[in-house]
């Protein structure tokens, strides 16, 4: 073995060992997934509150009947009654963690071994500790939370006597802020009910959205405040009003989109079963690319370029620059989160344009942009057919995973934010830098590369493989593979890099613009 190919080898083995340390964090974290969906039932809430006066819209009324169904309270708990039960089992697996670490048969040293250092070998274990301690701080609080709102659920269905048990753990089991909430609400809906001088203002520090209004007006009716009451209702008949438009945006048009994709996919399998290879799909099917490096430069390219560059060397810098990287400054985390991308991108193109250099000129069907060509329609088209495709995996991979193996930080800080500027920064990130960052890599050089050593279709689904597992979370492995065998089929038919590109683009401004909705909603 020559000496670069040594280097070669350790740089993977080392590459791997990181990837695999962070998928392997991945796995004792909640999806972004459950967060999402609470959000959104959140904003059922707020919308079924809407009453229709005789004069209302008929358009409002319809999207209202089509959209929440005939029972969406009881949805809406059941909802909160899964992601409970979610909550609780993480919380008892991290407390039997943590309770096996503090075990007496847990050892940490071994004295029979000479040069061992007792204080190094305890570090790893006091941190994993902390870090356990901390998680369960946190599964408790949002256990409290759920609760609280868990609680008014049960008495909008009838369940009071349930309510002011679920409101009791809470009293007995959080911080003193939810606590008081906990009392405050237990005693609005208690047999006796009474109202507590700092009530309004827990109420609104605590709850949001479609809770803290029914919280509210029940203490306003309990306080015989007809003007506050009034006041109210007025404001959640005008947020319900907006919840259906919004509702209709995020569910609608996205079920539109994918019942087109339906029928389109649908068209092209009869095709290919009746033309088969005359037919669209197989355009370009079995055409391998001209491939003039061999294996070591795509492992050079992905392993020095990609992996070690987004996980070594780039976090290195940026840690040697002097930047607020803790800030809680939504702007700032924006801005470093671009910082951070194009810097990953700049070092891999440099780490491309470097191993492929002497391979110049590159055959012709190399890295293909072509404007006046048929991309538009090839990516719009994959955009329709990807979305049912990706739903129905997405459906299965929540069931596999149960709500853990860790989603995108950034999608949080998107449905978190509601800062104009940094939403701006997070679009122009994922729509615009990811897509042609990730598709010239992905689909421009590994996916025609791979064709040297496997068929078209192989090459397809293994640099989707790489692809989704490239994003570092185990729960998204099978949606993002998904996701990029539709990509490379539109790539390898298309032979237009600006094809995937858009489909990409597509989808992450459609993913951007659903959580910039349900995030205004919730805040």
């Amino acid at each position: 073995m020559s000496f670069k190919r040594l280097v070669l080898f350790g740089l993977t083995i080392l590459a791997i060992l990181f990837s695999g340390a962070s998928l392997f964090a991945s796995w004792q974290k909640p999806q972004f997934q459950s967060r999402l969906e609470l959000s959104q039932t959140n904003i059922v809430l707020q919308a079924q509150a809407w009453q229709p006066e005789e004069n209302s819209d008929e358009n409002l009324i319809a999207i209202q009947r089509a959209i929440l169904g005939n029972k969406p309270l009881e949805s809406a708990a059941k909802q909160y009654q899964r992601a409970l039960e979610s909550v609780k089992t993480n919380l008892d697996q991290t407390e039997a963690e943590l309770e096996k670490l503090r075990s007496p048969n847990i050892t940490t040293t071994n004295p029979s071994q000479p040069g061992n250092d007792p204080l190094a070998d305890q570090i790893p274990l006091q941190l994993k500790q902390e870090q356990l301690t901390k998680s369960i701080g946190k599964l408790q609080t949002l256990e409290n939370e759920l609760n609280l709102r868990w609680g008014i659920l049960q008495t909008q269905q009838g369940e009071t006597s349930a309510a002011l048990d679920t409101w009791s753990q809470v009293q007995t089991n959080s911080e003193s802020k939810l606590t008081a909430t906990a009392s405050v609400l237990a005693g609005l809906w208690n047999e006796s009910p009474s109202s507590q001088a700092n009530a309004q203002q827990l109420i609104q520090e605590n709850l949001e959205g479609w809770f803290r209004f029914t919280a509210l007006k029940q203490l306003y009716q309990l306080q015989q405040n007809q003007t506050a009451l009034a006041n109210v209702q007025t404001a959640q008949q005008t947020i319900a009003i907006n919840s259906l438009w919004k509702l209709a945006i995020i569910a609608i048009i996205p079920g539109i989109t994918a019942f087109i994709g339906v029928i389109l996919l649908i068209a092209l399998i009869i095709q290919l079963l009746l033309k088969g290879k005359e037919s669209f799909l197989a355009t370009n099917a079995d055409q391998p690319w001209s491939t003039p490096w061999n294996v070591d430069i795509i492992i050079q390219v992905f392993v020095l370029g990609f992996l070690l560059m987004g996980q070594v060397f780039i976090p290195e810098l940026l840690s040697l620059i002097p930047l607020p990287k803790s800030s809680d400054n939504i702007r700032i985390q924006a801005f470093l989160v671009l910082v951070s991308y194009l810097m990953v991108a700049l070092g891999a193109f440099l780490v491309l344009y470097f191993s492929i250099k002497r391979y110049f000129p590159l055959p012709e069907d190399w890295f293909k942009f072509r404007l006046f060509s048929k991309w538009f329609l090839w990516g719009i088209g994959g955009y329709c057919t990807a979305l049912p495709i990706v739903v129905v995996v997405s459906l299965i991979n929540q069931k596999l995973w149960q709500g853990q193996g860790g989603s995108n930080p950034l999608l949080q800080l998107v449905l978190e934010s509601q800062d104009n500027i940094a939403l701006l920064i997070f679009f122009f990130t994922a729509a615009v830098a990811a897509p042609f960052f990730e598709e010239f890599l992905f689909r421009g050089f590994l996916l025609p590369s791979l064709t040297r050593y496997v068929p078209v279709s192989g090459s397809i689904f293994i640099s989707s493989l790489i692809f989704a597992t490239a994003h570092l979370s185990l729960s998204e492995i099978l949606p993002l593979t998904a996701l990029g065998i539709v990509l490379g089929i539109v790539y390898t038919r298309s032979r237009n890099l600006l094809a995937p590109m858009l489909l990409h683009s597509l989808w992450n401004s459609g993913t951007l613009l659903s959580l910039f909705i349900l995030g205004s909603s919730n805040n």
